[in-house]
Parts: C-alpha cells; sequence; structure tokens
C-alpha cells in the first residue's frame, strides 16, 4: 500500500480491515481483529456462528439507553481484478483517495465507528448508558444468517436497543448530506403465464402465452400502487427478466417467464399489493402460477432523538444541513427495526460501491470517525 503520508488511527484501522478478503460470507478474521480492540475497552465480545456466517455482539455497559453500531464486515465479490487500477485487497492510497474493496462498503465505516467509541470512552468513562456493537459477515450475501439471527437471540434474551446507527454509505455528493431515516419494502415475483406450444404457422391449434400477458403486463407497468408518504416516493414495480420461446422462430413458445419486483413504501402493504397483481391477471383471464418472496418490509425512523443527534453532529462537523431520506435498497436496518425504534443509516458517499476501483476520498475519513464521536456525545455524554 501507499505510505506518503502517516496514516491516522482511523485510516490504519481501514486499510487493515480491507487487507482482509472478506467476500460474503466468509469474515477472514475482520472480527477476530476489532474483538482485540473491543475486549480491552470493556465490551463483553459474543461470536455468533451460523451456517458458515460470523456474527459479532459486542456489549460495553448494562444500563439503558443502548445504544448500538451496527454494520457488516463481508463485501461484495470484486469482479474482473485485472480491471482494478491497484490490487483490491491491497489498500492503495494515490489521488486523495483510498482504493480496496469495502472502502465505501463498509470497513471504513466499522474503522470510524471503533476509533470513535475509544475516543468517546475516553473523555466519558462514566458516560450514560451502554454501547454496543452487531456487525454480520452475511449482509451482501442471502441476510439469513447474520444480523437477523442476532436480532432473534436479543429479542430471546429481552435485550432491547433503544438507538442504533448503520454505517452504511449513504451519502451522495459530500460527506453527511443523506442519511437514511428507513427503506422501502421489497417484494418480488415469478410469474410464469402458461400457454401452449405449438407451430408459428397455425396458431389455432397453440396459445400464445406472450400475447395474453401482453394487456396484463401494460397494466401492471401503469398501475400507481399509492402516492408515497411524507418519507416514501410512490411504491414502484419494475420487470427484471422475461424469457419466453425455445430459440427458433417457427415456434409458438409454451409458457412465458417474467421476475419482477416491488419497491414499496409503507403506504402499501406486501398482501395489498399480492391481491392487487393476482387481481389484474385475473381479470384478464391468464392461466398462470406465481410464487412470491419477500425478502424486507419497510421501516421508518420518524424524526426523532437519534436523527436529531446524528443531524447536529454532521453540522457541527461539515456545516452540511443533512437530508432524511428512504430511496435506495434492502439493508439490514430492516431487521434491527423489529427490536429498535430508532435506527438511522449514515456513512461515506455511495458512488463507488459495489464497483471496480471502490474508494472512500482521505479527506472524509477523519470527520465520519467525529460524526460517530459527536452522536455518542450528543446522547450518552
Amino acid at each position: 500500500m501507499s505510505v506518503d503520508a502517516t496514516p491516522s488511527r482511523t485510516m490504519a484501522l481501514a486499510e487493515q480491515l480491507i487487507a482482509l478478503s472478506s467476500i460474503t460470507p466468509d469474515d477472514k478474521g475482520c472480527q477476530r481483529r476489532l474483538i482485540e480492540l473491543l475486549a480491552p475497552l470493556g465490551f463483553a465480545c459474543e461470536t455468533i456462528a451460523s451456517n458458515g456466517v460470523t456474527n459479532l455482539w459486542a456489549r460495553k455497559g448494562t444500563r439503558p439507553p443502548l445504544f448500538v453500531f451496527a454494520g457488516h464486515t463481508d463485501v461484495v465479490p470484486t469482479g474482473p481484478v485485472g480491471q482494478w487500477q491497484s490490487p483490491p485487497f491491497v489498500p492503495t492510497r494515490r489521488d486523495g483517495k483510498l482504493y480496496g474493496r469495502g472502502a465505501a462498503d463498509m470497513k471504513t465505516s466499522i474503522a470510524a465507528m471503533l476509533v470513535a467509541c475509544e475516543e468517546f470512552i475516553a473523555a466519558y468513562p462514566a458516560h450514560q448508558g451502554s454501547i454496543a456493537f452487531l456487525l454480520t459477515s452475511d449482509e451482501e450475501g442471502p441476510a439469513k444468517d447474520g444480523t437477523v439471527v442476532v436480532c432473534a437471540m436479543l429479542e430471546q434474551r429481552g435485550e432491547t436497543i433503544d438507538y442504533c446507527l448503520v454505517g452504511e454509505p449513504t451519502s451522495v455528493h459530500s460527506l453527511g448530506d443523506t442519511i437514511k431515516n428507513g427503506r422501502r419494502g421489497s417484494l418480488s415475483g415469478h410469474l410464469v403465464v402458461n400457454g401452449i406450444q405449438g407451430h408459428i404457422a397455425y396458431p389455432q391449434l397453440a396459445r400464445n402465452p406472450i400475447h395474453q400477458a401482453a394487456p396484463a403486463l401494460a397494466e401492471l407497468v401503469a398501475e400507481q400502487w399509492d402516492s408515497g408518504t411524507d418519507y416514501y416516493l410512490p411504491t414502484s414495480w419494475q420487470m427484471s427478466n422475461i424469457h419466453a420461446g425455445t430459440g427458433a422462430n417457427n415456434v409458438i413458445p409454451g409458457a412465458l417467464a417474467i421476475d419482477f419486483n416491488f419497491r414499496f413504501s409503507n403506504a402499501s402493504t406486501a398482501e395489498s399489493l399480492q391481491a392487487r397483481v393476482h387481481a389484474i391477471l385475473d381479470r384478464h383471464e391468464l392461466d398462470y402460477d406465481l410464487a412470491w418472496t419477500l425478502s424486507g418490509l419497510p421501516f421508518l425512523t420518524p424524526r426523532g432523538a437519534l436523527s436529531s443527534a446524528v443531524s447536529a453532529a454532521i453540522l457541527a462537523e461539515t456545516g452540511i444541513r443533512t437530508e432524511l431520506s428512504t430511496t435506495g435498497g434492502t439493508s439490514d436496518g430492516r431487521f434491527i427495526a423489529r427490536i429498535c425504534p430508532q435506527v438511522i443509516e449514515f456513512g461515506p458517499p455511495n458512488a463507488s460501491i459495489h464497483k471496480i476501483d471502490e474508494h472512500i476520498e482521505v479527506r472524509f475519513i477523519d470527520p465520519l470517525k467525529n460524526i460517530y464521536r459527536r452522536t455518542l456525545e450528543n446522547l450518552l455524554a
């Protein structure tokens, strides 16, 4: 890695974590390194393993309120390594940026959280409440053995979380311009419209599922599912894949397969959306099979103590008045929100996440740490 300047404590830890090739669901020792740093601070650290996934629950203190830093140590695959300007798991500083897989999503956030805790605990050894870390190596994957498992364990124990700050990369143009106070739900469908295969020259002897489905699909595309809310954009329905046919140009296909997805606000429910889709398909008298997958319910944290604490910390550190947003994909916040009334996501700019040459601007690294520390001060000092 580049050694053109002495790295800050936060940058050095971020580089250590980036160097561990923790492609989901393999933690590659990231959480072990974090335990080495958390235990001396007084955190009781538990490793919860589930089907090859490594999870960490680390808590300091027993008094309320409980403030939790949450995130993931796993990263997405690198893509073609040869297209990277520098190896993805060799953290490299150049042109004012720190490059490496996980630099923005979200190993720098985790490093900033830990160093923020070190500084906060040193300054306020008798601080109010308790602090915890909830980390998983299964956020970028199926998310079935990660945060959801830890949350279920905490619920069984009767442990309650008052505030949770998730380190997802939420900023758009500059650090702190956007935080997430919720996410839309995600509901997917796999639709198969059944027809009768036949020779294309004898359509009267076949039934073309493409022709039959087209009016229904047009209606689904044009449908207004809801008008959104003060915090959410209107629910959207999008087709992602469509396939029919054998590859021959003289065969009417026997079936049409379509994958689609709802990103839905809390103005709708999964059940109401499913019912409306079935009603449209039935009205067009289609012979179909439809399998549903609900991967996340919408969650929302209205303006309150946590959003105010994070917003004030951002303003004090950067001078930016942040915006609340619920856009973007799903996150593990959807699981935490089941046991925590206030969940906010905040992290570095997200323009390079999941891309070749993922990076974070070096000038944002220590301010990110400072914002996390200031948030702790605003709530627990």
